[in-house]
């Protein structure tokens, strides 16, 4: 056999097989992956690489010495997730290095991380004081998570105790012009829905480039052609506009009945009218 042929045929084996053995133990990226990962990943790299074009090498124990390391690194994983003290011993703990406000010098000390590389680490969290932090852990990856004081943590909905809609994931129901049934059927949608809604703007299917389902199960179209124009969607919007108008409608019959009892249900239809206002608010804002 020629050498550039059995060069090949060793690069595509070793390939194949350094991506099922990587595939088996590492579903991270490299950068999450501890120093005992990173160092098997390039060790097993290295094998194989030597052992493509080292012609010398008999392929037998090249393929020993790359079953043996990747064994060893499913088993190690495998050991990982069932048990708390390997987990601990491979990867470590997190080391606090900000605790109740303070700087914990010997833990820094410790981890080998000076003061500048502190500040950088806050600033890359966008904490450009470390007054503003209330704990900050170095993660056994080497990454540095911070938890604020809190005064200092961003408003959030919750907070201000505001009712938002909650949120799903888009889903992609046509790409390159191709209806996809999964993720319809996934929000509770069909074909005849979908074939509903682009012919109320106008678009055949073969035109659509890309179609999504948002949030709120309103369909958003991107065509082929960019020089056309799509309407946006407006049935939200149309139906906060009618509730309101009811909500108006029912405000100006009580004002107008001189009937006790007839005023009493339009003001108490009028209020059932605005608390369905409130609670679609999320959606319609």
């Amino acid at each position: 056999m020629p050498g550039w042929v059995e060069v090949v045929a060793r690069s595509i084996g070793i390939i194949i097989i350094l991506f099922a053995f990587f595939k088996g133990f590492i579903r991270k990226p490299i950068g999450e992956c501890s120093a005992f990962e990173y160092g098997i990943v390039a060790g097993m790299s290295v094998i194989g690489a030597i052992g493509a074009f080292s012609l010398q090498s008999p392929i037998g124990l090249v393929l020993t010495a790359l079953f043996v390391w990747g064994l060893l690194a499913i088993g190690l994983a495998y050991a990982v997730e069932k048990s708390a003290k390997v987990r601990t011993f491979i990867y470590g703990r997190g080391i606090p290095l900000i605790k109740d406000g303070k700087i914990l010098e010997d833990n820094m000390t410790k981890q080998h991380v000076t003061s500048d590389e502190l500040l950088r680490r806050l600033r890359s969290k966008d904490v450009f004081q470390t007054a503003d932090v209330e704990f900050a852990v170095l993660e056994s990856n080497g990454e540095l998570n911070v938890l604020l004081k809190s005064d200092k943590q961003p408003i959030s909905p919750s907070a201000l105790q505001i009712k938002v809609a909650q949120t799903k994931q888009p889903e992609t129901v046509i790409k390159d012009g191709e209806i996809l049934d999964e993720p319809l059927a996934t929000r509770g949608l069909n074909r005849e829905w979908l074939e509903t809604e682009l012919s109320k703007i106008d678009v055949s299917v073969e035109n659509v480039f890309l179609a999504q389902v948002d949030k709120d199960g309103q369909l958003t179209v991107d065509l082929f052609d960019d020089q056309l124009t799509v309407p946006q969607p407006t049935e939200l919007a149309l139906l906060s506009a009618s509730l309101k108008k009811v909500q108006a409608d029912l405000s100006l019959f009580a004002l107008d009945t001189e009937n006790m009892r007839s005023r009493e249900r339009y003001e108490w239809c009028e209020k059932e009218v605005t608390e369905l206002i409130n609670d679609l608010k999320p959606y319609t804002s």
